[in-house]
C-alpha cells in the first residue's frame, strides 16, 4: 500500500466513479469522491477547496466525469482545473486534454485534422446551408455540440420535405446555435468501443443495438458483447486516441460498407462496456496505471 492521496472528480454514486474510489481506497487507504458543483476556487491563490480539503495538496486526481450533462459550464470546470494542474497536481487525465473533447467540434475537427476518417460532416449556423447538407446527405444525424450518449441527437431525411426539416432545424437552433450535421451511417447493428489505457490498447467491446433503436448507445437498449478487432482496426484507432494525450480513452468506432469510421474520442473512457464486454477491470488498472506514473515522477 502506498501513502499517495488521490481523488476522484467525478459524480458521488455513479458506479464508474465509486469504483475508482474504491479501488484507490484499497491501494492507497485513502477515499476522496470530489463533485465539482461543490469546489470552490480562490483566484488570488489558486487555491481549489472542497468541503475543507485543499486539492493543490493531493498527489493527483482521476478526471472521471466533469459534468452529468456536458454543456459550455464544463468548460469552466475545466479551466478551474487547469489551476490545479498549474499548481503541480497531477491530473489523469489533464484537464486541457480533456477539454478539447466536452465540445464535439473541436473533438472531431482535432481528428479531421490528424487524417482520422471521418463521416461526411457539415457544421453551420446558416439554415439554408444545414437543409442543403441534408439534401446531398439524404439522411443526416443533427447533434448538439455539447451532448454524450447521444442525446439531442436528430435524425433528418431529405425525404422529409424541406417545410419539416425547416421546422425541426429552427427548433434545434433556438436551443443549440449551431448546426453539427453528419451523415447518417449504416451500423449494421453495432459498433465498437476501443479502450486504451497510456496510449497503449487494451481491448475493444461491441455495443449491439436494440432493433428498433437508430443508435447503439446502452441508454437506447444496446448491449455489450466482446469483440476481436483486427491489427488494422487497431491501427486506427490508435491514430484517433494519438491525436490527443489522455491516461483513458474509448475510441468510437463504425463498420461501414465504405470501411471504418470514428465518431468520436471519449474524453473519460467508459469503465462498463470493458468490464461487460471483455471481462476487464479497466478501472482497477487505471489505478494502478495512475500509482505508477506517480512513484516514477516523485
Amino acid at each position: 500500500m502506498t501513502n499517495k492521496r488521490i481523488a476522484v472528480i467525478g459524480t458521488p454514486g455513479k458506479w464508474s466513479t465509486e469504483v475508482l474510489a474504491d479501488h484507490l481506497e484499497e491501494l492507497t487507504g485513502f477515499r476522496c469522491v470530489i463533485d465539482m458543483s461543490e469546489v470552490v476556487l480562490e483566484l488570488e491563490t489558486g487555491r481549489l477547496g472542497y468541503q475543507g480539503l485543499v486539492l493543490n495538496e493531493l498527489d493527483g486526481v482521476i478526471i472521471k466525469k466533469i459534468s452529468e450533462i456536458y454543456s459550455p459550464a464544463a468548460d469552466d470546470r475545466i479551466r478551474m482545473l487547469n489551476t490545479l494542474e498549474a499548481d503541480g497536481v497531477r491530473c489523469f487525465s489533464s484537464p486541457g486534454q480533456v477539454g478539447r473533447l466536452i465540445n464535439r467540434l473541436e473533438g472531431t475537427a482535432a481528428l479531421a485534422a490528424g487524417g482520422v476518417p471521418l463521416p461526411p460532416t457539415r457544421v453551420t449556423e446558416n439554415t439554408e446551408e444545414a437543409l442543403a447538407a441534408i439534401e446531398a446527405f439524404g439522411k443526416a444525424i443533427l447533434k448538439p455540440l455539447y451532448s454524450t450518449k447521444a442525446r439531442g441527437m436528430l435524425v433528418l431525411e431529405a425525404a422529409d420535405g424541406v417545410d419539416a426539416n425547416t421546422r425541426k432545424l429552427n427548433a434545434f437552433k433556438t436551443e443549440h446555435g449551431l448546426f453539427y450535421l453528419q451523415k447518417f451511417v449504416h451500423l449494421g447493428g453495432q459498433d465498437l468501443g476501443m479502450v486504451f489505457l497510456g496510449g497503449e490498447y487494451l481491448c475493444t467491446y461491441a455495443r449491439v443495438g436494440d432493433a428498433g433503436a437508430w443508435n447503439t448507445t446502452i441508454n437506447s437498449g444496446g448491449k455489450y458483447q466482446s469483440y476481436e478487432a483486427s491489427p488494422d482496426l487497431i491501427k486506427l484507432g490508435n491514430k484517433a486516441q494519438s491525436c490527443f494525450d489522455l491516461s483513458f480513452t474509448t475510441v468510437d468506432i463504425a463498420l461501414t460498407d465504405e470501411g471504418p469510421v470514428v465518431f468520436e474520442v471519449s474524453a473519460f473512457g467508459g469503465f462498463s462496456g470493458a468490464l461487460k464486454g471483455c471481462g476487464i477491470d479497466a478501472a482497477r488498472k487505471l489505478c494502478s496505471y495512475v500509482l505508477n506514473e506517480l512513484e516514477q515522477n516523485r
